[in-house]
């Protein structure tokens, strides 16, 4: 289908959401779907719990959430469960003005960005659809026309709780328009859209002297005095401030802490009171999410001035430090390279991995414990299990320091240095030595990076390339294996035979000479101590493996090659082991034999293939990992 016809189904889908009808009318959709009459903190949880929630190992995943922000589940739970569940019971955080506090490009823009067009997307569904007073330029809340005094009667009607007055604008329009008749004020379905300044709206302050108060709360529209007669006349207002614009939706309130005071006061009225005052009128009411977001110096400089202590406890602050997984960090410069021009440029496998390993080292604080060092906990924040450590130590290590991942490198820089490798050297595929290189050329130019903290961010970028080499290594190790795969399964059967008979204490027959011979111990211990199997170990290990061959046996199954992953790892490594010589050679010489040169290709088409890599990353790979064994 072209984008013409996607247009013209879009423009139709349009048009069958429009809906107009008289309040009576209106009332009767409440009847039927009462969620329609629900608050602006309502219709935005409901918004993140109808996309889905996913539990995993015990923490809560917001499918809403799961396409853009990475690594922040711990912070969006606080934020959904103690912010905006409680808001959407009308409980007293609904009050409060929402302040995102957190270091640069954590997230924050992008999580109100989200929230912004997940509204807009949410008022075309049914479950998200909004009504609105027809002709109102606040889209204000039809329910406003029941007068106070059947309110009750209302709720025990239709169970539904009306907050608010009408507008002076619609006051007017009740008397002059329908003669006073509630039954017949049009009544019309609204969507979302802060394009077209519909139930979201985007508030930044400029310089305190010249911006005026009107950006928030309308202004006068000096045109029509002379024909409306007085300033008073709602008719002579322009309700078109962010605040009037955003009713029923969200408002997000840039740079919020360095605005002038006579800003916030309407802010505060508004959520404290849900109402705020705009020209000669009574008060107007609003019902609005509104949200602000700051850095951490900044709010710290706020909450220091004496002058400001009243808003205090007007605002809830809610961190979003910065994600402190290697996998999630992933994730963001995936996302950040599908989204740039460089996205078809090749990326060795591990790049990204190692970039992060880099990142996340500097946002963690030193463990107070002695016998953790900062890869171990980079590891078990990641989720990998690190020997002699378990879930209860990775909580501990959580509550050590409260403001972790409220410093370190940002996302963008580190995305900035891969463009700059990309861009300057002009060529079509990268690893990871390449960004580390980069990464490191680049603290020189990074203007808020101390002389101090440079040291301790190149000793980082040295322990990423630590990490890269074990990687490197294994990864060509299983490529090599694969190539002698045979070897590899020959050496299986031949350990087995060998455990067998150890485990029950026979001789083995010697298939050559038809002797009798005692078990191998040089060679199983050969294996077993590629995977740190000690001395005193090696008995229930050897048995472990006869109890699984025999539960195999019992159901039916073969023990193979891939029946036990750290018996796997051991014969992978012994038998790279043997072939390091052979890894050294057929990297390192210049003019390879043809038996050397097949071995090679052999080895570039298993990672090009299997692994992720293209001709360039693989050979390069290869010459990397020779460098190693060589040294």
């Amino acid at each position: 289908m072209d984008i013409l016809k996607k247009i013209e189904m879009y423009r139709h889908e349009e048009e069958k959401l429009k809906w107009e009808g008289t309040f009576g009318e209106y009332l009767e959709i409440i009847k039927e779907k009462p969620w329609v009459a629900q608050s602006a903190h309502s219709r935005v949880y409901n918004m993140i719990k109808d996309a889905g929630i996913d539990d995993v190992k015990g923490q809560k995943k917001y499918q809403f959430f799961s396409d853009q922000l990475f690594g922040l589940e711990e912070s969006l739970e606080r934020l959904v469960e103690e912010y905006f569940h409680p808001a959407a019971k009308r409980l007293d955080v609904r009050k409060r003005i929402l302040l995102l506090m957190g270091p640069v490009s954590g997230g924050k823009s992008t999580l109100v960005t989200m929230l912004k067009r997940g509204l807009e997307a949410y008022s075309h569904s049914e479950r998200g659809a909004v009504y609105a007073i027809k002709g109102c330029p606040m889209h204000e809340d039809p329910l406003h026309l029941i007068p106070h005094h059947l309110r009750k009667d209302f709720l025990d009607e239709y169970g539904i709780r009306i907050e608010g007055n009408l507008s002076p604008l619609n006051m007017m329009r009740l008397e002059e328009e329908y003669g006073g008749k509630i039954e017949d004020v049009m009544v019309e379905r609204v969507i979302f859209s802060e394009d077209r300044r519909v139930g979201i709206g985007t508030f930044s302050p400029s310089d305190p002297k010249s911006q005026d108060i009107a950006d928030l709360t309308g202004s006068i529209d000096f045109s029509t005095i002379a024909e409306y007669g007085s300033e008073s006349d709602p008719r002579a207002y322009r309700f078109d401030g962010e605040l009037n614009k955003a009713n029923r939706g969200m408002m997000e309130f840039q740079e919020m802490l360095k605005c002038d005071e006579k800003f916030l006061w309407h802010l505060l009225s508004l959520t404290q009171e849900g109402n705020f005052k705009a020209g000669r009128f009574a008060l107007i009411s609003a019902d609005e999410l509104i949200v602000a977001h700051t850095n951490e110096t900044e709010y710290r400089s706020f909450i220091s001035n004496k002058k400001n202590e009243a808003l205090h406890s007007r605002i809830i602050v809610m961190p979003i430090p910065y994600n402190l997984k290697v996998t999630e960090e992933e994730k963001i410069y995936e996302k950040m390279i599908r989204e740039s021009d460089v996205s078809e440029v090749h990326i060795a496998p591990h790049t990204l991995k190692v970039a992060a390993m880099f990142t996340i080292l500097t946002r963690l604080k030193d463990p107070k414990k002695g016998d953790i060092d900062l890869v171990k906990k980079m590891r078990l924040y990641d989720g990998e299990n690190v020997e002699g450590y378990a879930l209860a130590d990775v909580e501990e290590l959580k509550k050590e320091h409260s403001d972790e991942g409220m410093s370190g490198i940002d996302p963008r820089y580190v995305i900035n240095r891969i463009s700059s490798t990309i861009i300057r050297k002009n060529i079509t595929s990268i690893n990871a030595l390449d960004v580390l290189r980069s990464l490191k050329e680049g603290l020189d130019q990074h203007p808020s990076i101390t002389a101090e903290q440079k040291e301790r961010y190149l000793n980082f970028i040295s322990l990423a390339r630590k990490e890269y080499d074990d990687i490197a290594k294994k990864e060509v190790q299983k490529a090599f294996v694969y190539s002698y795969e045979e070897s590899a399964k020959t050496l299986m059967e031949n350990y087995l035979d060998n455990v067998e008979a150890y485990c029950n204490k026979v001789k083995l027959r010697d298939p050559l000479t038809g002797e009798e011979i005692n078990p191998d111990e040089k060679l199983m211990r050969s294996i077993e101590e590629q995977i740190g199997i000690s001395e005193n170990a090696k008995k229930a290990f050897r048995e472990e493996i006869l109890i699984r061959i025999s539960a195999y046996a019992r159901k039916g199954k073969r023990f193979d090659y891939n029946s036990h992953d750290r018996l796997r790892e051991a014969i992978q490594k012994k038998l790279f082991a043997d072939l390091k010589d052979v890894v050294k050679i057929t990297t390192s010489s210049k003019t390879p034999d043809e038996q050397q040169l097949k071995k090679v290709n052999e080895v570039v088409a298993r990672l090009i293939d299997e692994h992720g890599y293209n001709s360039s990353s693989a050979n390069e790979l290869l010459k990397y990992v020779g460098s190693l064994l060589n040294r």
